[in-house]
């Protein structure tokens, strides 16, 4: 191997090589990752389908339930960086295994707990731990598979949360009308425990090795305006689907008239959605990038306006919320790896920044969707508020592709010269 320009040079054999590995299948690791994720996206997401009985027990309204969505949001925004700097220099797997742990005791308070505020504690709480184990597990699996195949990983491991809309939220709605509204929690409780065993069996036990180890080096992705462009667009993204989702109960039943019986149904077709989505968008992301993340969040944009103005018809409305799965969290990989990478020598904190950027997005998209579902606009406030999000999205994605086209022509451009000169 040689080295042109400090850059090295990998002889084809092996780019060929690497090339039919990351085709191959992908190490047991990587799904082992994605359990982690699904437990982390069921209890993100379960209480969308448990907020009239946790309303009516703690005596506070759906509005108000919704906040322990937001406060779950507002301590990944908070945990993800700030866990990713406090455990810049443990193992990776111990990290991990004691998020699984913290993870485990928040879930064991809420399913034992009374007070409204101990709740709101108990899931910030969670939260940090969730968005620890996010951001770790996302460059654990980024660097197993390497840079290649790093997007479809991602989309594996992120599609956890996806599956977690397919079973565990609507598994967790059906548990908590037949046996109350704790039951989920108790059984995430004994999930995460679990899980922490299939976590120390099975992720290697190593350091972060070519990882930076200390804040100052992992401080300087900051300096990246790509990075930041992703970041807008992952707040954006997420913040107008979930802004429609974290209330699509009261659409469903009150708008559009569906049985309360049914909306766990809907909410395992959007979850479906979801999954295929989020797994497509990452096998494409690896090919077509900007393609991608420009499309999903254009055609997301259109599904919303369509659920604002057609929500009164619940068959259709049905089928809007499934492809609003399909397509609303597709760019979610592909945005997760470009800032794995713009982050340059710091994958932690760009890893962490885009988990960050995920819940700014679902924190700031339900808060403003619980005050338009207490306006004159009603159940489909959300879904109004959610379409002007999912808008904003294209400002981001677009400036970032046309960045790309630039440094590409101008490194053709250079290249050029280069072979002229010589």
């Amino acid at each position: 191997m040689s080295t042109q320009g400090g850059t090295l040079q990998v002889p084809a054999a092996l780019r060929a090589e690497g090339g039919e590995r990351s085709r191959s299948r992908l190490p047991l690791v990587v799904y082992v990752l994605a359990l982690g994720t699904f437990l982390m996206g069921t209890t993100e997401f379960v209480v969308a389908g448990l907020l009239p009985e946790i309303a009516g027990d703690l005596q506070v309204s759906v509005a108000q339930a919704g906040l322990l969505i937001t406060v779950f949001a507002v301590g990944m925004i908070v945990g993800a960086p700030l866990m990713a700097m406090l455990t810049l220099r443990l193992p990776s797997r111990l990290t991990l295994i004691i998020a699984l742990g913290i993870f485990a005791a928040g879930h064991v308070i809420v399913a034992l707990g009374s007070s409204f505020a101990l709740l709101l504690a108990a899931r910030f709480l969670t939260a940090l731990a969730t968005g620890a184990f996010w951001a770790v597990a996302n460059v654990v699996a980024s660097r197993t598979v390497g840079p290649a195949a790093s997007s479809r990983a991602l989309g594996v491991v992120g599609a956890g949360a996806m599956l977690a809309n397919v079973v565990g939220v609507p598994l967790g709605a059906f548990a908590g009308q037949l046996m109350g509204w704790r039951g989920p929690f108790w059984a995430l409780a004994v999930l995460g425990a679990a899980a922490t065993v299939l976590i120390a069996r099975h992720v290697p036990h190593e350091g972060r090795s070519g990882a930076p180890t200390s804040v100052r080096s992992e401080l300087s992705a900051l300096r990246s305006g790509r990075l930041w462009l992703v970041l807008a667009a992952c707040a954006a993204t997420t913040g107008g689907v979930m802004s429609t989702y974290t209330y699509i109960s009261p659409l469903l039943t009150g708008r559009a008239h569906l049985a309360a019986g049914l909306v766990p149904l809907v909410l395992a077709g959007f979850g479906i959605g979801a999954l295929a989505g989020f797994l497509a968008g990452g096998r494409l992301g690896d090919k077509r990038p900007h393609l991608t993340t420009i499309v999903a969040p254009a055609v997301t944009t259109v599904l919303l306006l369509a659920i604002c103005l057609l929500s009164g018809q619940a068959a259709l409305t049905t089928a809007l919320v499934v492809l609003l799965g399909l397509f609303g969290l597709g760019a979610n990989p592909v945005l997760i790896a470009l800032g794995v990478r713009f982050a340059g020598k710091a994958p932690t904190l760009g890893s962490a920044l885009t988990v960050s950027a995920f819940n700014v997005g679902t924190a700031i998209g339900s808060w403003f969707a619980g005050r338009a579902l207490d306006s004159s606009l009603g159940a489909t406030g959300p879904a109004v508020i959610g379409t002007v999000i999912a808008a904003l999205t294209l400002i981001p994605v677009i400036a970032i592709a046309l960045i790309q086209r630039r440094r590409t022509a101008s490194t053709v451009v250079a290249g050029g010269h280069r072979a002229t000169e010589d």
